[in-house]
Formats: C-alpha cells, sequence, structure tokens
C-alpha cells in the first residue's frame, strides 16, 4: 500500500500532557492510525467489502452556516447548497434523539468510534451540546470543526464534558485578512467570535484544571492568506495548542465532468456535489508559499512552542504546484482507507462512505442504524468498486484520501 494520512509526530508529543488523562481517547486515536498502519493485513486488495470495526463517525450535523467562505464547495462561490431553501434544510435534520440512539446502538454492537462534528456551522444545530454530552458519557472522543459561533456562551459545557478537540477556522491573522476569506452573512465579523471563544473555552479549562478540549487553528490556505501563515501562528500561538494549514480540496472543470463519467459508469447516476468543489483556487507564488511552510515548521520546533502539521504532507516548491495544477497527481495516495474505518452522515440522516463528494448514499439513519448499514450491500459494493476499479478522478482532492 502507498502513502496514508498521519498525525504529525511533534502534534503527538505535544498534545499527550493534555490528554493523560483520558486514556479511553488516546487509547481510540492509536487504535485507528495502528489500523492504517497494517491496513493490507486487515483488508486485502480485493476482499468482498466488509468492513470491521467503525473507527470515526463524521456527522455533518447542520446544513446551516452564517458563513460564505470563498473555498467551500456547500456555502462558496460555487457550493452545491447555494440557493436553496434554508427552512426546508431545518426541517429535515435529523432530532437529537435520534442521533443519541444511534450512538448507543454504536457501543452495543461493540462500536466505540471517535465522533467528528461539522456542518455547516455546526453549532447552530440546536442538540450538538447534548450530542458531545452523551458522547463523553459512552467514552466516544468528540472533535468539533467550527468557525468560532457560540463558543464563548458555550465555552463551561464544552470543558465540563470534555470535548476532545476544537478546530476553530481562522483564515487570517487579522480581522480584515480573516473576514475577507470568510465573510459573514450580513457583514458579521467572525474574527471576533473566535477571538471570545478561544479566550472563553481558554479561561473555562483553567477553572476546571482541565487540559480539554485541545484547541487547534485550521486554516484553509487561499489567495487571500497564503503570503499570512506566519503571521497566523504568531497571533495565535498563545491562544491555541496546535496548527493545521489545509492545502485546501478543490478540483477543475475536467476532473469534475471525467469523474461525473466514471461514477455513472461504476454507479448509474451522474453525480452532483462535486460540481460544489469547483473552483480556482490556485496560489501565484509557489516559492512563497513553500516559504511560509518551511518558516511555520520552524517556529514549531521547540518544545514550548504549538505544533503544526499540514494537510496533506506536501512540500516542496515544485511538488506544491503540481498539487494545484495536476488533479491526477495522487502523491503515493493509491487506496482509499476511510471507506473502511469511518461513515459520513449528512444533515438529512442519509449515510454515505464518501467524506466529501458524498452523492452515494447507503441508506438513511433516520431508519436504519449506522451498524445496520455498515457493512449492507449497498457500502460493501462501493468498497468493491474502488478495490476493483481503482480511484475516481475527484478522489485525488479528498480529504478521505489524503486527510483523513
Amino acid at each position: 500500500m502507498g502513502t496514508h494520512s498521519r498525525v504529525a509526530l511533534g502534534v503527538v508529543l505535544k498534545s499527550m500532557r493534555r490528554l493523560a488523562r483520558h486514556p479511553w481517547i488516546y487509547s481510540k486515536l492509536a487504535a485507528m492510525q495502528g489500523e492504517k498502519w497494517l491496513f493490507n493485513r486487515f483488508y486485502p486488495p480485493f476482499e468482498d467489502g466488509r468492513a470491521r470495526r467503525i473507527r470515526k463517525v463524521s456527522l455533518r450535523i447542520t446544513d446551516l452556516c452564517n458563513l460564505r467562505c470563498h473555498t467551500c464547495g456547500q456555502w462558496g462561490d460555487r457550493g452545491f447548497l447555494k440557493g436553496q431553501n434554508l427552512k426546508e434544510f431545518k426541517q429535515r435534520e435529523v432530532p437529537v434523539d435520534r442521533y443519541l440512539e444511534v450512538l448507543h446502538d454504536l457501543v452495543r454492537h461493540g462500536h466505540r468510534p471517535e465522533l467528528y462534528l461539522w456542518g455547516g456551522e455546526p453549532m447552530l444545530y440546536e442538540g450538538t451540546l447534548e450530542v458531545i454530552d452523551t458522547a463523553a458519557k459512552l467514552r466516544l472522543p468528540t472533535s468539533i470543526a467550527t468557525n468560532g459561533t457560540r463558543t464563548a456562551g458555550f465555552a463551561e459545557r464544552l470543558v465540563k464534558a470534555p470535548l476532545f478537540l476544537m478546530q476553530v477556522s481562522i483564515d487570517g491573522p487579522t480581522a480584515a485578512i480573516h473576514n475577507l476569506a470568510r465573510p459573514g452573512v450580513g457583514g458579521a465579523d467572525n474574527f471576533a467570535d473566535i477571538q471570545a471563544g478561544l479566550a472563553a473555552v481558554r479561561r473555562m479549562r483553567q477553572a476546571n484544571n482541565s487540559g480539554l478540549p485541545l484547541i487547534a487553528s485550521l486554516t484553509t490556505i487561499s489567495k487571500e492568506n497564503y503570503r499570512h501563515l506566519v503571521e497566523i501562528y504568531e497571533a495565535f500561538r498563545d491562544k491555541v495548542d496546535l496548527f493545521v494549514f489545509y492545502l485546501a480540496w478543490w478540483i477543475d472543470r475536467k476532473n469534475a465532468t471525467a469523474h461525473g463519467d466514471d461514477f455513472h459508469r461504476r454507479f448509474g447516476f451522474i453525480p452532483t456535489r462535486p460540481w460544489g468543489w469547483v473552483g480556482d483556487w490556485q496560489v501565484d507564488d509557489y516559492r512563497e508559499l513553500n516559504r511560509q511552510i518551511e518558516e511555520v515548521h520552524q517556529r514549531s520546533r521547540s518544545w514550548s512552542a504549538p505544533p503544526v502539521t499540514l494537510i496533506p504532507p506536501i512540500y516542496g516548491e515544485d511538488n506544491l504546484r503540481t498539487y494545484y495544477t495536476d488533479h491526477r497527481a495522487k502523491f503515493g495516495y493509491d487506496r482509499c482507507l476511510s471507506i473502511y474505518q469511518m461513515v459520513e452522515i449528512n444533515s438529512n440522516g442519509d449515510m454515505s462512505p464518501c467524506r466529501d463528494y458524498h452523492d452515494y448514499v447507503v441508506g438513511n439513519i433516520k431508519d436504519k442504524t449506522i451498524t445496520e448499514l455498515w457493512n449492507s450491500e449497498a457500502y460493501k459494493k462501493f468498497r468493491r468498486s474502488l478495490a476493483a476499479d481503482g480511484l475516481m478522478p475527484v478522489c485525488t482532492r479528498c480529504c478521505g484520501l489524503m486527510g483523513y
């Protein structure tokens, strides 16, 4: 097997002290990573599509969002949710009681996965805190990707649960740069929400003598901010525990078209989700981008400095240029592991094996449990297709392949 995603060693070592009192968290993270290392032993390339333990459950818990970030495939410049009815989105959401039922069902069947909440903006779903509380009681390590909305007001519950990891989207060192990349609906100042939320969570951690949640700055590299990565690091190094820089997931029109043809051949219908991720998000100075990446890594080397991880871990001016301009390049990522370890649940309850391009649906958790759908024939068919026919065109720029 080729390359697979991994957590940077510096992140692991520097985070251990905050996880020392919570072995139920790091033991599950280690088991998931260990299965990646031994993947071919557990899953021979042409087996029947059946998977073993569920290692991660991703809940895209709501479609609602108060930002219109340019690099977002949902509400961004060409997002697949643009123009749709917000009231209908809300009406289709899974009730919180159903989420709690399926979490209990996972545990009854021997699955104790990591839980990942995102959206939309997950803090706009009214049951998010209840899901976090219940998951913690069930010993399911829970992380959230948020733009900072409501985190200041919810800080006490997030700390006391405890939430394992709070990833906060930070795309600029100043309000001007951040809000340009991530404009708020109605002109809201999202940068101010982030500052308030980070301060509140840190205060509550100190008041409760808690190391959790870990706080991660989550930066999507874009035209607006690629010259400011070092400034982001310096502006937030005393406010967060680690930094994650994403090279961004996006595709070009040529590969979106090719994916439609390939997907139709495999599964009999035309996908629509990839078109939300079509964009022109390349930077215009790859030497400077590489310099910024090298510099933030250099500044993170000391033991007291918060660690940095780049996702996907692609370094060097030439490799970065290839990543953004040649969507056929796989950089050694030749097999999708996430479809054997995790599930993606959409806000309406649809369950998909595909992390970002979730047109393929295996069922709905409103009337089935995750455990019932995990090794259903539809799920196994998807796994068998990727094992036999290889990756699809959009897979080369997908979090499920290169970031999970």
